[in-house]
């Protein structure tokens, strides 16, 4: 049984696509990344919140009034400033890739992405507002 060879052309569009394939999985690893560090960002800054309330209302001492909503306000809003990035980033980086071959950017990471940054303004705008 004979095998068909391809042509070097056939195999050159072969490698492309593979590579842009490669490109897109890793710009979404990095949104993920992105994803991961924002929740722990966000997370964290609402529970440090959260617990600087407790032990002032306990009768401990801190250094202002408003040190808890202070502290959770600034770890909360970098976190959604780095959603943002990671969202821009990845979109820039889908942007170029479709030069060479179509890939949508509505992917789930990109889909969860955006619901973190919703989220995240969110609670932001609940610490300032003393809602929480």
């Amino acid at each position: 049984m004979a095998v068909e060879k391809k042509t070097s052309d056939e195999l050159a569009v072969d490698r492309t696509d593979l590579a842009a394939m490669r490109t897109m999985m890793a710009a979404e690893r990095s949104l993920m990344a992105w994803n991961r560090t924002a929740l722990s960002m966000m997370g964290f800054g609402f529970t440090l919140y959260k617990v600087l309330e407790a032990v002032q209302q306990a009768g401990g001492i801190l250094p202002n009034e408003n040190t808890p909503r202070n502290a959770g306000m600034i770890l909360v809003a970098l976190g959604v400033f780095s959603m943002v990035m990671g969202i821009i980033e990845y979109w820039a980086s889908i942007r170029d890739l479709r030069d060479i071959k179509y890939y949508s950017y509505w992917r789930p990471s990109f889909f969860i992405a955006l619901f973190m940054a919703v989220a995240g303004v969110f609670l932001f705008l609940t610490l300032v507002t003393g809602l929480l």
